[in-house]
């Protein structure tokens, strides 16, 4: 069984290390951004062929790499907004932005998606190996609760026979003390036996305490130490706890009150143990008979190392059953900054008892059902994100289509002004500011050495003129219908 728990453990810390391995930070966007920015320099379409796949290995890494997809979908949304004016000003070309989406769903887009996907099956094979060893300190728990239930079945036999016989015996014995018909030595000797009875009781505690649990500690607080007074102690201790109350102060029952002292003490020690110098906030709230206690901290403050502290991953498990039998719930899980939230919910006027034999999810389960949620839902996203994005960009295709069309007609005038032999500069002066969509059907190819733009002689004609330029001079003009 050792054996077994060593092999679960090695592999386990695998898939950690392998999970702490890819969360890379920015650099994958920002190398990435330099990839793209290179590849606008060649080809404002992004269809320079050397870049892809340098873009599609950089969006597969940020993926792969980066724990939040945000700065992604914002590398994407400023690519898509700022590609319009780059394909309007120095492309002239209107059409040249639903190809540049294209190039980068193809290129960036379904590879980033994928990345995600895949980290995402890693986090499940790590919330696996974590349940089976869970699970299996579980079989050692089981054999463990046996041999608590018998030190506690022989602790109150003990208590029950022989406290109540000894109490009798320091009755009897005391009466015996005090009992004029007999001499001054028996009423020593009664008393002697009276001592050695109330002697008897207090080792009786003695033993009955040993028959603790071995790794059971101590209690190290008050039996009625309010929570005011845990923090205190923690402040005292180093750590940064900021108490805030909420709704009206007033006695709770006793089992609640331990309930929420319990709830307040685990986060602060979990905070400790696993985010040392981080912040850790406790708020208290009463209202609508319901007591809400929030413990969260922040992530482990940079340059700031764990104690390496082990964890028997029982402490939870144990809160969650005492919070239970107040009739509350409790929610455990990372916040979205990196820290962590302990949240109780506790009926204020005592327990609610409970329907005997009703069912509860695990911890194990619960979490083992979020990481299947998480990767079905990464699954749907690398299928219907890049279906969603097409979509998008073919109904984008219409208004570009009629935009296009209209700020590509070159009057006939303008046409019969311009020359063959004017330079660049003359011609653009008479030129709408977009060229059309391609040459027509049936144009012939542009003569060797020749850069040719075409303009359409009306909104939405078949019809195109043709002006081909060669060392920034109008070399020649056509119209083709």
């Amino acid at each position: 069984m050792r054996n077994v728990h060593t092999g679960l453990a090695r592999l386990r810390d695998r898939v950690r290390e392998r999970l702490r391995l890819y969360d890379g930070g920015p650099w994958p966007v920002l190398a990435l951004a330099v990839t793209v920015a290179l590849g606008l320099v060649q080809s404002v379409e992004l269809l320079a062929p050397l870049c892809w796949p340098a873009l599609v290995l950089l969006a597969y890494a940020a993926g792969r790499r980066m724990r939040s997809p945000l700065p992604m979908v914002w590398f994407f949304a400023a690519l898509a907004v700022a590609g319009l004016p780059l394909c309007a000003v120095v492309g002239r070309e209107l059409w040249a932005w639903p190809t540049l989406l294209l190039t980068a769903l193809l290129a960036m887009g379904l590879p980033w998606l994928v990345g995600r996907y895949l980290r995402q099956r890693a986090e499940l094979a790590a919330a696996g190996w974590r349940i089976a060893d869970r699970l299996e300190r579980e079989q050692r728990a089981v054999a463990d609760r046996a041999r608590i239930r018998e030190r506690a079945r022989i602790a109150g036999d003990m208590h029950d026979s022989l406290g109540h016989e000894l109490a009798l015996l320091a009755v009897r014995a005391g009466a015996l003390e005090l009992d004029p018909a007999l001499d001054t030595r028996q009423r020593t000797a009664a008393g002697e036996l009276r001592e050695s009875a109330a002697t008897a009781t207090e080792r009786l505690r003695e033993i009955i305490g040993v028959l603790r649990t071995d790794d059971e500690p101590p209690p190290v607080a008050p039996a009625e130490e309010t929570v005011e007074e845990l923090v205190e102690r923690a402040v005292a201790s180093g750590v940064a706890v900021v108490l805030e109350r909420e709704g009206e102060a007033g006695r709770l029952p006793p089992m609640v009150g331990h309930a929420v002292h319990r709830v307040v003490q685990e986060g602060v020690t979990n905070a400790a143990k696993h985010a040392p110098g981080a912040e850790v906030h406790v708020r208290l709230a009463r209202e609508d008979g319901t007591v809400e206690v929030t413990v969260r901290n922040g992530p482990v403050p940079h340059g700031a190392r764990p104690p390496g502290l082990a964890s028997g991953g029982t402490g939870l498990v144990g809160l969650d059953e005492r919070v239970r039998l107040t009739g509350g719930t409790l929610r455990t899980g990372a916040t979205p900054d990196g820290g962590f939230e302990l949240a109780a919910r506790l009926p204020a006027h005592g327990a609610v008892p409970r329907a005997a034999g009703t069912e509860r999810d695990t911890a194990s389960a619960r979490e083992l059902a979020h990481a299947r949620r998480q990767v079905r839902r990464r699954l749907r996203q690398t299928v219907l994100v890049p279906l969603a994005a097409l979509a998008a960009i073919l109904v984008l295709m219409l208004p570009v289509s009629l935009v296009s069309s209209a700020l590509s007609v070159l009057d006939r005038a303008d046409y019969d002004r311009l020359k063959p032999g004017m330079s660049r500069a003359e011609v653009e002066k008479l030129l709408p500011p977009f060229t059309r969509d391609g040459p027509p059907d049936g144009a012939p190819r542009p003569p060797r050495g020749q850069s040719c733009a075409y303009y359409s002689p009306s909104f939405n004609s078949s019809s195109a003129y043709r002006l081909c330029f060669a060392a920034d001079r109008l070399i020649s003009k056509a119209r083709y219908d």
